[in-house]
This record gives structure tokens, sequence and C-alpha cells, in this order.
């Protein structure tokens, strides 16, 4: 007796989704007598040009690391004496992973996006524990540091140690893009796909230091000096709006000026809808007037870490005197709501922000005197002046200054 044979299923294949295709753009960049041209004018350029900054003298992988997070979102005029006081009080890896928070945060005020602060925070005491306080060498290392993603470690590596990493940030996204006249919009995947093939195609030969190498200032051709020369040609010639073309160095084989739309690329990225909200802050002194009420800010809230003024951030609210209901709760005590100081107008990530900033007074039930709830505390202004605060909570603090 036979048996019967199960019939056979067609297992049906898996459709792979298609690639998807590159912006419109002129391939001139697969050329290599292309690249090596561009190349080398710019390289000519940049070593005649350059400018004269403090990260440039010593391009240590700290050093280039802590200007590179600081210049992220931030122009270089405003780094630079940030970055200076930076290196006075932290001057290593182990002593930014020995500091604490606030005396961090203190260095850092005024930059702005203190997240990165806190980043660079961890990756120092991530370097400490893991890489025995030695800048680590490989690119899977570094970018294994909290806040470092590709651009950041390729940039650290080329910079400080001329390992052949390309880097890919605003400046060089629209270089390249005009380069090759790519009509492509910067946030869609295809595109930085295409730049980031771009970037590593134009990088020169690797010239890897030893560790032992004594630094010096823009001392060779390699790939380091390539990525800072072209980050260098978007921030002073090929810039956003009325590129200096006639200044370029690179203006014969670039693409976009060929065909007249370097005004017109990168293509725009849609722009933030803002939302308008009112918030409202509390100056509370305290019996004699000498000092006023600030407190930290929680973990989770935007300035996390820093100090300021109480103040209501959450949703909406119809008043002041609103406002300040929801606050007493916590700080066990009745704020009534007197004068106003200043209003001030500010954004934040997608939010349009009028903070309406009242005197107000505090008061307890009881017959003995109010006291704040820890941490929150009184200080002087010149305490004030010592503590790291918000942008808006030092605005207030001078407004203060300016009513003593």
């Amino acid at each position: 007796m036979t048996s019967k044979r199960k019939p056979t299923t067609k297992s049906t294949p898996k459709l792979s989704r298609p690639k998807p295709e590159p912006p419109p753009h002129d391939p001139i960049w697969e050329q290599s007598a292309w690249r090596s041209r561009t190349r080398q004018r710019l390289l000519d350029w940049f070593l005649e040009n350059h400018r004269v900054l403090p990260w440039r003298s010593d391009p240590q992988p700290y050093h280039v690391w802590v200007s590179e997070i600081m210049l992220q979102q931030t122009q270089v005029a405003t780094v630079i004496p940030y970055y200076e006081r930076f290196l006075k009080t932290f001057p290593t890896v182990s002593a930014l992973a020995a500091a604490d928070e606030e005396t961090l945060l203190s260095h850092w005020e005024g930059l702005g996006y203190y997240r990165r602060a806190r980043s660079m925070h961890a990756a120092a005491k991530q370097i400490c524990q893991r890489h025995d306080e030695v800048f680590p060498d490989t690119f899977e290392a570094v970018l294994d540091l909290p806040g470092i993603g590709r651009y950041t470690a390729g940039a650290i590596l080329s910079i400080s140690q001329g390992q052949a990493f390309p880097v890919l940030e605003g400046n060089t996204q629209r270089v390249f893009s005009r380069w090759v006249a790519m009509q492509g919009v910067l946030s869609e995947k295809p595109t930085l796909d295409l730049l980031w093939n771009i970037a590593g195609a134009m990088l020169p030969r690797s010239n890897a230091k030893r560790r032992d190498q004594k630094p010096s200032h823009l001392p060779d051709r390699g790939p380091g000096i390539f990525n800072q020369a072209a980050m260098e040609l978007g921030a002073l010639i090929c810039t956003p709006r009325s590129p200096k073309c006639d200044q370029c160095p690179v203006r014969a084989g670039c693409c976009a000026r060929k065909l007249g739309i370097q005004e017109t690329i990168p293509g725009k990225v849609k722009k933030i809808k803002y939302e308008d909200r009112t918030e409202f802050a509390f100056v509370i002194a305290n019996d004699d007037h000498s000092k006023f009420l600030v407190r930290p800010i929680p973990a989770g809230q935007r300035w996390a870490g820093l100090w300021d003024f109480p103040r209501l951030t959450t949703g909406e609210v119809e008043n002041a005197s609103v406002a300040a209901s929801q606050l007493n709760e916590t700080l066990s005590g009745t704020i009534s709501v007197g004068e106003p100081l200043i209003t001030m107008k500010h954004a934040v990530t997608k939010y349009r922000i009028r903070l309406d900033v009242m005197r107000a007074t505090i008061s307890h039930g009881a017959t003995r005197r109010w006291k704040p709830p820890s941490p929150w505390k009184f200080a002087t202004l010149a305490e004030i002046d010592e503590l790291p605060m918000s942008m808006t909570g030092r605005k207030i603090a001078k407004e203060l200054s300016k009513c003593s």
C-alpha cells in the first residue's frame, strides 16, 4: 500500500521594496579627475585663508570633541570664549568626568541645548571607566559614547588623528549639494545617503597619526584638513544666502553655479509651525527683600538641572492668579500676585512663548514664618549670579538688579 503524498505548496517569494532613487544631480563626483582637481583647489585655498581658531592650534581628540559639541547649533564667535573657559576648568577628560553637574552647567549657561553638556559629562565618565581616561581612537568606540553620532565621531577622528572618516553637517551638506547640483531635500534619506557617499569619495588618503605624535597646526593635507576645509568653505563662502561664488576656489567645477541655481540648493526643509503659549513666573522676596525664591528645575522639564524663579510651564492657564494657585500645593503656602515686573518673548522647540513675570508674596496659615521646601531656597542676587540659571531666569535676575 502506498501512502498518499501531500500536495506541495509553492511559497510566494517576498517582494523586496525597490531602493529609493537618489535625487536629481550631476554624477561628475564619480570622476576621479574632477575629485582630484576640486580637492586640490579647496585645500590650497584653506591653507592660505583658514581662520585661526583655538581648537585648531592643538587638535587633541578631547579638544576637538569639546569644540564640535559646542559648535552644534551655535556660531563660532559665540563658542570661542566658552571653549577657552571650559578648558581652563576642565582641561582633561578625567577633570570633566569628576565635575559636579551644577559646575558643568554654569560653564555651559548661555550656549543652550543643555543636553549636550550632560551627554559630554556621561561620555567623559564612560571614557574613564572603559578606556583608562584616554579618548578612544576607533570609530566604533567613539560612536558608542553618549551624545556622539556619525558626523561627530568622524570629525574627531579625522581632525585629531587623520583617520579617513567623512563629515556631513550643515555646511558640508550645502557645499556638496551645490557641487553636484543636487536638487533634493536634506531631510530625506536618499539625499543624505548620496551626500555621505560624496563626502567619503572626496576624502584624501588617510594620514593617521600616532598617539605619541606631537600635534601641530594644520600639519598635512589628509582627511582632517579636507573636512575642515569643506566646513570652512560653507561657513565663509558657500553660505546659505548670497553665496560668494566669485571668491570660491572651486567655482570652475561647481555644477550649481554653471546652471545658475546655487541660490535654490539645497532644497528647503519645511519650516517649524510654532504654537503660541503664555507662561507665568513669580518673583517672591523674603521679609527684608534681600533674597528671592529660586528652585532647581527637575529632571524631565525644560532646562532641567538649571535654577529658575517659580513658574508654571505646563499647559495654558487663564491668568497669573490661576498659575499661582497651581503652585500653592508644591510650596505649602498661598501665593498672592502683585504687580507685573517684565514680559519676555522667546521661542523653545515648537513654542512661541510669552512669559509674564509678576511680583508676588507668599503666606502660610500658621503664625510661624514660611520656609521654602527643599531644594527651593531664598538667594541674594549675588548668589543667583553664581548659580547656573535658565536663559529667562538670568534675564529676570538682571531686571531685579536694575530695580535694586
